[in-house]
């Protein structure tokens, strides 16, 4: 797979269904203009067919030729003609979040990273990466989890994610060093802007496109209220239907009160948010990067 391949590589809780919703509303137009389209299909994106498999943290390196010949398989399938170019987004390419409760940053991403760049067996033309404060991250990940699984209380997983065995520029470094994309652009999630903008970002000949902004809402997080009674019925052994899932959070979204589900004290957001300016800094001083 020699095509250019624009990646957009999350991160997580970083608005990426958004993204991919913007996609799949313009779809049409990206694919007259010659761009094929990968994206997975969470939360009820239309189209998305992308079906990611990378290794995880018990597969060792002697695996990658096996995941990176199974993934140049199925890119292929979804973009054929060498000559159409492919954007791909998915925010699992360096890993999953249930990895954060245990103090780590995506323990096996240089693996997955592997795979990805033997699958691909060329460098992306462009890969961007949207960086979000630990601190916001953190919360995030855990309400989202506490969606649909019973989880510890968030204040036992505290010294995990303040001991967090690294951090967004050795990440980073690891997309430089090992995808090594012509170009890759870091951004803070406070300068994302919206989909159709960011998408515009990754694909510089699109700028002038006249691309539509998804009008629906993607992902929203439940309120507090409704994680409270999500947690009670899984501590209960209830498995819910998604019918009964989406009606607790119906009910529950009016009740925006704070009930102390998921926080960090003042002292730790400090030491968190002083930790990702610190960070900010080696990312924008990284060689290769473009940052902001």
């Amino acid at each position: 797979m020699t095509k250019p391949v624009f990646i957009h590589a999350g991160a997580h809780r970083t608005g990426s269904s958004s993204f991919q919703m913007c996609l799949a509303r313009n779809r049409v137009g990206l694919e007259a203009n010659g761009y094929d389209l990968a994206y997975p299909g969470r939360d009820g994106v239309p189209c998305g067919a992308l079906r990611l498999k990378l290794p995880g943290p018990r597969h060792g390196s002697k695996r990658v030729p096996d995941f990176a010949a199974s993934l140049r398989a199925h890119l292929a399938e979804l973009s054929p003609d060498p000559d159409r170019a492919l954007i791909l987004s998915e925010e699992n390419i360096p890993g999953r979040m249930i990895h954060f409760y245990d103090g780590q940053l995506f323990p096996a991403s240089a693996r997955r990273l592997e795979s990805l760049a033997a699958a691909l067996e060329a460098p992306p033309a462009h890969l961007l990466y949207v960086l979000r404060p630990y601190d916001q991250l953190f919360v995030s990940a855990y309400r989202k989890r506490a969606e649909d699984n019973p989880v510890t209380p968030f204040a036992q997983l505290v010294p995990h994610f303040l001991a967090m065995d690294r951090g967004w520029p050795e990440l980073v470094a690891e997309f430089r060093d090992i995808l090594k994309p012509r170009r890759l652009t870091v951004l803070d999630y406070a300068a994302r802007g919206d989909s159709r903008s960011l998408l515009a970002r990754l694909v510089p000949d699109l700028s002038e496109a006249a691309l539509d902004e998804p009008l629906e809402a993607v992902n929203v997080s439940a309120t507090d209220a409704a994680l409270i009674e999500l947690q009670s019925r899984y501590g209960a052994g209830e498995r819910l239907s998604r019918e009964d899932w989406k009606a607790v959070l119906a009910r529950h979204a009016g009740d925006r009160t704070p009930r102390g589900v998921a926080a960090f004290s003042e002292t730790e957001q400090q030491v968190l948010r002083a930790r990702y300016a610190h960070d900010l800094e080696r990312v924008a001083a990284l060689d290769g990067v473009v940052f902001g």
